[in-house]
């Protein structure tokens, strides 16, 4: 009988045979994050509003595992869920199918609102799987650029400060005004997304988060964050206020220097948000410094619009076979 189900960690031997060919870095992380969600269990008692870590679940047949799927709630906004893993037998497309949509019926029952998922460009069977099979659609491009080969022409850094709670509203709005209009409905952000959630100890990832100041007017023109899971890749991230002349080498060199700090031998790259109105100038500058895009992923939404309730008073009358002169 085919049926899904949370993963538990009787489950994780036989997982493992279906991700020992991704390799061995990959495979040790996997079965890492794996374990950890398998003998988390409170995160699947807590209401929706209150789920902070990562939830797999997986599709078997009697003993047969055919697929896997995870989703992490957004940090400071659970009702935008990101599906981060699916993974199923060669060929096997419709378990794939299956899993997406017991997701979208899951959550969406629990009152989340959006659900993402970002696809490699090359893998047109699953964005097909995605796009005609479960009814996503494709707002735009996120592209990562290897940053080895940077060489800047200014040596100075910008002063930088760490990102503090207070700053939540202040980013979020700048993130937001950053946003092409076309992609505002999907992609918008929430002051609480940028706000240390109480449990950010327990996430399977580390994040430093830092602001640019304009010393005068004592606003915040640009947002940086740098991203790892292994603690050897870091992936660095800005908001720029369009309206300020920033520089892209000053920010870069503050963030290479703060990763420098704490690690000797580490790969860096930078992210390039397609959606943004600051994309075409970014991508412009990094083909200027002879950096390489590595890899370019497809930005895939499925929202649900909830109709507001409308209350009145006023009563209808109907009169059926009479004329009134």
């Amino acid at each position: 009988m085919t049926r899904i189900k949370r993963l538990t960690c009787f489950d994780i031997p036989k997982i493992n045979k279906m991700i020992e060919l991704l390799g061995n870095n990959n495979t040790t992380r996997f079965q890492h994050e794996l374990n950890n969600e398998a003998l988390i269990a409170i995160n699947g008692l807590v209401p929706l509003k209150y789920k902070f870590m990562p939830e797999t679940y997986i599709l078997s047949n009697n003993d047969e595992i055919l697929g896997l799927i995870t989703i992490v709630p957004t940090r400071g906004n659970p009702y935008k869920i990101n599906i981060t893993k699916l993974i199923f037998q060669q060929n096997y497309y419709e378990a794939g199918k299956q899993l997406v949509e017991f997701i979208i019926a899951r959550y969406g029952a629990k009152g989340a609102i959006s659900f993402c998922a970002n696809v490699d460009q090359t893998h047109d069977e699953l964005l097909n799987l995605f796009l005609n099979g479960c009814g996503f659609r494709q707002c735009s491009y996120e592209n990562l650029w290897d940053l080895s080969n940077f060489v800047p022409q200014h040596a100075q850094k910008a002063s930088f400060r760490y990102c503090q709670n207070s700053d939540a509203s202040e980013v979020a709005n700048l993130y937001n005004s950053e946003l092409n209009t076309l992609y505002k409905p999907s992609m918008e952000r929430i002051k609480l997304e940028y706000k240390e959630p109480l449990f950010a100890g327990l996430v399977n990832f580390y994040k430093n988060r830092y602001v640019l100041e304009d010393p005068l007017k004592h606003r915040i023109i640009s947002y940086l964050s740098i991203t790892t899971t292994d603690r050897q890749n870091f992936t660095i991230d800005l908001s720029v206020n369009e309206g300020y002349q920033i520089s892209y080498d000053e920010i870069i060199n503050f963030a290479l220097s703060e990763i420098s700090r704490r690690k000797t031998n580490y790969n860096a790259y930078l992210k390039h948000r397609q959606y943004t109105k600051t994309a075409d100038n970014l991508e412009k500058y990094l083909h200027e410094r002879n950096l390489n895009c590595i890899q370019t992923k497809c930005v895939l939404v499925k929202d649900f619009y909830r109709p507001i309730r409308q209350h009145s008073n006023v009563l209808e009358v109907f009169f059926l076979g009479e004329t009134v002169n």
